[in-house]
């Protein structure tokens, strides 16, 4: 008989956020892997599917992270990491071109990616 140590709260703080970055990843990359960069030349359109590609394996390896999140060390970091550089890599695009319109949308996508990787590093800190 086989018996299960349950996830302590560190692990399940970063289960959750492994949870939600690998939804949105999966979806965004899969949406945009579908609907390319309308309205732009074919070189643009190559790089945003490819970046869409990029996008669904981070979902996927996120999902499988935290399907084991037993036995995740480092990789935790890294991802968070990942996340948090997406976040800067919005914050350069709205400082040189804009926020895009609807401004309460590009913020929802900004906030939580400057703030999940904190949480998911410290709580797996936490639990080390």
């Amino acid at each position: 008989m086989f018996t299960t140590v349950a996830l302590t709260t560190s692990q399940i703080v970063v289960q959750v956020c492994l949870f939600l970055v690998a939804a949105i990843a999966i979806f965004g990359g899969s949406l945009q892997f579908y609907l390319g960069q309308p309205d732009t030349s074919p070189r643009l359109d190559n790089v945003h599917r490819f970046m869409a590609g990029v996008y669904l394996s981070t979902g996927i390896i996120c999902l499988w992270a935290a399907l084991t999140i037993r036995q995740q060390g480092f990789l935790v970091y890294l991802l968070a990491l990942g996340v948090l550089l997406a976040g800067v890599g919005r914050l350069v695009s709205i400082s040189k071109v804009g926020l895009p319109e609807p401004a309460a949308v590009w913020l929802g996508y900004l906030i939580p990616e400057l703030l999940i990787p904190f949480i998911m590093a410290g709580a797996h800190y936490a639990g080390s």
